[in-house]
């Protein structure tokens, strides 16, 4: 019999290009969907990837078609469902993760506090129930390019990160420009809570002046609390390609002339689809990392 906190894994095998043509942005809003990844468990094996879909309870199978529709397979592999019993499986992935260095900023789990760089500016990011730690390239990605702008001198004076996840890209951007005005926001009502007690541990003021995060529940721009203080001269949206294109006039138009955007959450191989997106509302792309499949983008908007 089933406990309160079992979850359970639906495992469908599919081609890498099955994986990078999933719309799984466009998954419906309803209760009791799960949290959808695809990823490529052997580098050995390019073009065998994994759809792997999370339940908070035993779905039905009228469910489980729907996700499965998303990821249509060629492999003739037929899915399989995993019940994995009282286990928080966003803390499980991420448990033990090492500290990954991203230009000057160290990011770690608690058990690291000791493994501190003298030269470098940590943040302790726990494994819990979202995502990023910076131990995924595109997180890590835009903290290389954060670092870089503010290496270049450029000021950051009113930014956001859109899609926060835990915070940690909003924390970073606060130390680089600590007068600033920052807002973090993400679509789920979880990640903002974790964001909130993150910000608590790395000592981040949290309200609306100078120097302190607010943080707010929104998808996509289309918050009063955004379009209140834009135009923004640095927008942070690490989400994933197809949401990023969505939102591209309306993250343009919130970005102040000679404007900045890091995108991330993206494939390499949809990165020039994504900034021929921000190129048709005059974001230019100026410079780009690739880490691992993982592309991040530094843009600029014409003045």
């Amino acid at each position: 019999m089933a406990d309160q906190g079992d979850s359970w894994k639906l495992i469908m095998p599919c081609t890498k290009a099955e994986a990078e043509d999933a719309p799984l942005f466009e998954a419906p809003e309803e209760a009791g969907w799960p949290v959808i990844m695809t990823s490529e468990p052997d580098p050995d094996l390019p073009e065998e990837w994994l759809m792997e879909a999370y339940f908070d309870h035993e779905p039905s199978q009228e469910l489980v078609a729907k996700v499965l529709a998303l990821v249509p397979s060629s492999t003739g592999v037929a899915p399989r469902i995993e019940h994995l019993p009282t286990q928080d499986w966003v803390t499980m992935s991420q448990a033990g993760l090492e500290p990954v260095r991203a230009g000057r900023f160290f990011v770690h789990t608690p058990i690291h506090r000791d493994a501190i760089p003298e030269d470098a500016v940590p943040f302790e990011i726990d494994a819990g129930l979202a995502f990023g730690t910076g131990q995924h390239e595109t997180t890590s990605g835009c903290l290389i390019l954060l670092d870089l702008l503010a290496t270049r001198g450029v000021e950051a004076r009113n930014l956001i990160d859109l899609g926060t996840g835990t915070g940690l890209l909003a924390f970073a951007a606060l130390h680089l420009w600590p007068q600033a005005l920052a807002i973090a926001t993400d679509i789920d009502p979880i990640s903002i809570d974790v964001s909130r007690d993150n910000a608590v541990v790395n000592h981040i003021a949290l309200g609306e002046g100078p120097g302190e995060l607010a943080l707010a529940v929104s998808d996509g721009m289309a918050h009063d609390a955004i379009a209140a203080r834009a135009p923004y001269d640095l927008v942070i949206a690490n989400i994933l390609a197809g949401p990023l294109i969505d939102l591209a006039p309306s993250v343009c138009a919130g970005v102040a002339a000679e404007g900045y955007v890091i995108l991330a959450g993206l494939l390499a191989t949809q990165a020039e689809k994504v900034a021929n997106a921000y190129a048709a509302e005059g974001v230019l792309l100026e410079h780009s990392i690739v880490r691992g499949d993982w592309a991040c983008l530094l843009l600029r908007k014409q003045g």
